[in-house]
């Protein structure tokens, strides 16, 4: 979607052609939604306002972090946050964002829609994004260890689909905002809904982006989401469900070399690669996802994340696997 500024936004999921059969584009969770969670959306009441404050919200976030419930920050989405707390930096005197070499857009996107300049160094910024695991490429992000940013916040939208390697545990980190956005999961993109664990001594800033937050930046729906999020039946259920997207991780990257692809796994329930075709790396990686799209297969193009030429692939169950492979096939 273009924009008047020049900035485009790029994302999986459906598009102008609609659903795609088979979404490898998005790094839902492929075994959701979550049975708990989805009843709790179901249920939910949308005839009534939330609480402006969502205090029974917080405090329950709260617990389920360990942390007071002063330090806890509603937010519509995970992109409404980025650029929120974006603004709040800049309204506190902020110019320079550090944003990893290979990031989600919307990081750079808020900075620059806000007036700030863009970096990929640390020591300069006065917000230093870090996302762990990272996305495309699902591996930690080390530079955020030298950050000396006056705000860190560290994105954990993967962090609970993480299927190999420690979680994120430095004293870096715990000095760091923390982002969580539980849609993904659950496996309910659709639903929107995220929040922020501020660092301990940080309590001044957490009003401060409250104040910057619209009325109401939650409906029923997503604070529905949120908290659910907590219940230990909808843990159990992601734990369950970590065992056997790494089973579909191992079958699905095996599938990628089967096809001459090189692909890339990292820590979450999410991959790049590297397609290739009679021999080359294929340069026009447009026409390749154009060619599986008309097979109602979706892939990422990486181009916007720093990678052009590869693709990242959410890991789906067998089924869709088998049918990137004939749709491989059926387009070479």
């Amino acid at each position: 979607m273009a924009h008047g500024n020049g900035l485009s936004r790029m994302h999986g999921g459906p598009d102008q052609e609609g659903v795609p059969r088979h979404d490898f584009s998005t790094n839902a969770n492929a075994c959701g939604p979550c049975p708990v969670a989805l009843s709790a959306v179901a249920g939910a009441d949308a005839t009534r306002y939330p609480d402006p404050a969502y205090a029974a919200l917080r405090e329950r976030l709260a617990a389920f972090h360990g942390v007071s419930s002063a330090r806890v920050v509603v937010a519509a989405s995970a992109s409404e946050f980025i650029w929120r707390v974006t603004a709040w930096v800049r309204a506190n005197g902020g110019r320079r964002v550090r944003v990893p070499r290979h990031a989600y857009g919307d990081y750079a996107m808020a900075a620059r829609g806000l007036g700030l300049a863009v970096t990929a160094e640390s020591d300069d910024a006065d917000l230093a994004w870090g996302c762990d695991p990272s996305s495309p490429l699902g591996d930690s992000d080390t530079a955020l260890e030298r950050a000396n940013a006056a705000t860190t916040v560290l994105d954990l939208a993967y962090a609970p689909l993480r299927l190999a390697g420690p979680a994120p545990g430095s004293e870096r980190h715990r000095q760091a905002w923390q982002l969580w956005s539980p849609n993904k999961a659950l496996g309910l993109t659709g639903i929107r809904g995220a929040y922020a664990i501020a660092p301990e001594g940080a309590e001044g800033a957490v009003r401060g982006l409250d104040a910057l937050a619209a009325s109401w930046p939650l409906g029923a729906h997503g604070e529905a989401m949120l908290q659910a999020w907590c219940d230990p039946h909808t843990q159990a259920w992601l734990a369950g469900s970590l065992q056997t997207l790494r089973g579909w991780r191992d079958r699905q990257l095996a599938l990628c070399e089967s096809m001459g692809w090189t692909p890339r796994p990292g820590g979450a329930n999410f991959h790049t690669a590297l397609p290739v075709v009679t021999g080359r790396r294929d340069q026009d990686i447009a026409r390749v996802l154009h060619g599986l799209r008309t097979h109602g297969v979706k892939l990422r193009d990486c181009a916007s994340f720093g990678l052009p030429g590869h693709v990242r692939l959410g890991v789906l169950a067998p089924a869709s696997q088998d049918a990137l492979r004939q749709a491989w096939e059926a387009r070479a």
